[in-house]
């Protein structure tokens, strides 16, 4: 069975690898049955900037979510929405 810091770098090296981005924040570290829940902070690029082709070092902080399974194997991923509510 894994444990969390082993979950937390699995989850850090993923979005590293997949944002291609430098640092990822975890903020929530939780098993969940089997797997695990996590949430990080991730500071990509500006999208808009980037959309409208201007060089930029702005940067946007998001907020995704990543599941990982007992495998600590990603299962799914996604950035979360800022007006998104907890869930109760």
């Amino acid at each position: 069975m894994s444990n969390i810091e082993e979950a937390r770098k699995a989850v850090d090296d993923f979005l590293k690898k997949a944002l291609k981005v430098k640092d990822v924040k975890l903020i929530k570290v939780a098993r969940i049955g089997e797997g695990w829940e996590c949430e990080a902070e991730v500071y990509e690029e500006s999208s808009f900037i980037k959309a409208l082709g201007l060089p930029t070092r702005v940067q946007d902080r998001n907020y995704y979510f990543v599941k990982l399974n007992a495998s600590l194997e990603v299962v799914s991923y996604g950035r979360k929405d800022k007006e998104e509510p907890e869930e109760k």
